[in-house]
């Protein structure tokens, strides 16, 4: 039986957006609400995923390394919540360094986690805090949540079914 699943954005709706880029681990500063919200989802029966764009990769702004760094501190704040994060996905491609699939609005990604996890996407949802977050959802049939950057998560998962 396929799986329902909550896919997020990262920056701006797991951890706060200084309006640039996320550069260090010491940066990454988890919103309030966020791990109460991972919690809901849970008990909703959703499984969780991070579909992110990570351009400053592309750009030389800081390295792979730093961002498995970020993401471990996110999977340990979740082990601490007793939250499971089955897959961050990430690009590290920026449009100003040529194109790619992966990167969002592009559906490369959402596509991964919908084949290797068996998700029903009828039964999905993506939160974002950008258009192109909630067109990469809608290309692969997954409903799409556009949020305020730095909102409260809480609030959006409390509507979810």
């Amino acid at each position: 039986m396929k799986q329902k699943a909550l896919f997020l954005d990262r920056d701006g709706v797991i951890n706060h957006d200084p309006g640039d880029y996320t550069m260090t681990a010491e940066e990454f500063v988890i919103l309030p609400t966020v791990m109460e919200a991972l919690v809901l989802a849970k008990s909703k029966g959703y499984s969780i995923f991070v579909i992110t764009n990570q351009g400053g990769i592309g750009k030389g702004l800081y390295t792979h390394e730093t961002v498995a760094t970020i993401h471990e501190v996110l999977h340990r704040t979740c082990q601490e919540w007793g939250v499971e994060i089955k897959r961050i996905f990430y690009s590290p491609h920026h449009p100003e360094f040529g194109n790619s699939l992966s990167r969002k609005p592009e559906r490369l990604l959402m596509e991964r986690a919908l084949a290797r996890y068996n998700v029903d996407p009828t039964k999905s949802v993506m939160i974002g805090d950008r258009e192109r977050d909630i067109q990469c959802a809608q290309q692969v049939g997954v409903r799409g949540i556009l949020i305020p950057t730095n909102s409260p998560l809480l609030d959006v998962v409390r509507t979810l079914e």
